[in-house]
């Protein structure tokens, strides 16, 4: 092999290398929020890197084994994915600054938590001083699609002002699985009972409209709000308000105001699905 071709694969592997680095530590931040691998397994992936990491690609010189890591990694990326939520679509990291024990890189990054896009821009300044390494987060900007929710945009506020990264990504990878699990509650309660189930504002909406196929008029809607603080902690938040028919309200007042209670109360028993099922049959029955 030619030393031009050599320096090529070498230049590629080192490549490869930068980016799995890159993934790990994005998984380290990310790691303690998941809830759906075991331990035997995040250490398995963790060890798949190391292994990377450590040499393995040096041997490497043809294209196909260039090809076979490479389908490794996209393996381990999609693990990650599954693992976290997050999917970036686009990253690109600039030097500032770089000095013997001064390193200032600006980031931007792009992608989804589930159905909610985001898109980041920071900068990270790392200092050693002999040989212990300090970084810190400035001039953070976030851009959320839904940043039209009040309680959204408040926890944006606050997270660029305090310049806190993890706090970000722990808090957005909760709030948008609740966003995603309403989104399919809805859903499935759509699809299941057409007749009954109606919802005005579409599945990214925050309620749906139960209507009662004997009596005519007589409406239920469910609300559910995911609430975020400005501290990054995800509250869902669900109330009944029935719509009544005049002369049903007149002959049944007592009962009418009694179903709001009930909700909450199905709700704090059963969860949220059940709670639902269990009031749309009792309207259609």
């Amino acid at each position: 092999m030619d030393e031009n071709t050599y320096q090529a694969y070498e230049e590629e592997i080192q490549a490869l290398e930068e980016e799995i680095r890159l993934l790990t530590e994005k998984y380290e931040e990310m790691r303690q929020e998941s809830t759906s691998y075991s331990d035997e397994e995040i250490l398995q992936s963790i060890k798949s890197f190391q292994r990377e990491t450590q040499g393995e690609t040096k041997g490497h010189e043809s294209p196909s084994d260039l090809t076979a890591q490479l389908e490794s990694l996209e393996t381990d990326l999609s693990f990650f994915m599954t693992l976290t939520g997050f999917e970036f679509t686009s990253y690109s990291k600039k030097t500032v600054e770089k000095t013997k024990n001064r390193t200032v890189q600006k980031y931007r990054l792009a992608g989804k938590c589930h159905s909610l896009s985001f898109q980041l821009e920071f900068q990270l300044t790392e200092m050693q001083n002999n040989e212990k390494v300090s970084a810190v987060v400035s001039d953070l900007s976030i851009i959320m699609e839904s940043r039209e929710d009040s309680d959204v945009s408040k926890f944006v506020s606050s997270t660029e002002e305090h310049g806190s990264l993890l706090t970000f990504f722990r808090s957005i990878s909760t709030y948008a699985e609740w966003y995603e699990h309403r989104r399919r509650t809805f859903l499935h309660f759509k699809a299941k009972y057409p007749d009954i189930v109606t919802v005005p504002e579409g599945l990214l909406g925050d309620f749906i409209i139960l209507r009662s196929p004997k009596v005519p008029g007589f409406e239920l809607m469910i609300v559910w709000k995911i609430h975020l603080d400005e501290e990054g902690t995800t509250t869902p938040v669900l109330d009944l308000l029935p719509k009544v028919p005049e002369q049903v309200l007149e002959q049944r007042m007592t009962s009418v105001e009694r179903i709001p209670s009930s909700f909450r109360s199905a709700l704090r028993l059963f969860g949220i699905e059940a709670a639902i099922e269990n009031l749309i049959k009792v309207l259609g029955s």
